[in-house]
């Protein structure tokens, strides 16, 4: 399996779990929107740790540079981390209005993200890594865990 296939599955999975919970939570079943945000949650920070202990180390070593799209994908993750808080923050309060206007831009966001990894910088990975590496930094992506 290549990077991008492997790292682009995880984002569709991400998206589904998103769904889910804005679902629970129009609906207002808290308890089931919780869990299923914290399943999100979870999954999307796993992957970002994913990206930035094994993924962004190795591009950046190959082309040596740290500038460019890694760095604006750090910079992305961070806005992520900070409307998960803030929806964490709403699910905790049941505050519908609030949760829902909180995922349309977390949506916006990651749909933006997500587009610029698989578009770009995952099929960099493909090219630039080689293929030893490549199966290298797959495998430690697989074994990392929060």
């Amino acid at each position: 399996m290549i990077i991008s296939q492997f790292m682009t599955q995880e984002h569709r999975d991400c998206d589904t779990e998103f769904a889910k919970a804005e679902q629970l939570a129009a609906d207002g079943k808290w308890e089931e929107a919780e869990q299923a945000f914290l399943e999100f949650a979870n999954d999307t920070l796993r992957h970002f740790k994913r990206e930035e202990d094994e993924l962004f180390p190795a591009f950046e070593a190959q082309t040596g540079s740290s500038e460019g799209p890694t760095q604006v994908m750090r910079y992305e993750h961070e806005q992520v981390r900070g409307l998960i808080g803030k929806l964490a923050e709403a699910l905790e309060a049941e505050d519908r209005d609030a949760y829902l206007s909180l995922c349309e831009s977390m949506m916006i966001l990651l749909q933006q993200h997500n587009m610029k990894e698989e578009q770009m910088l995952y099929a960099m990975c493909d090219r630039v890594l080689p293929p030893e590496l490549k199966t290298e930094t797959l495998d430690k992506m697989k074994a990392v865990e929060l």
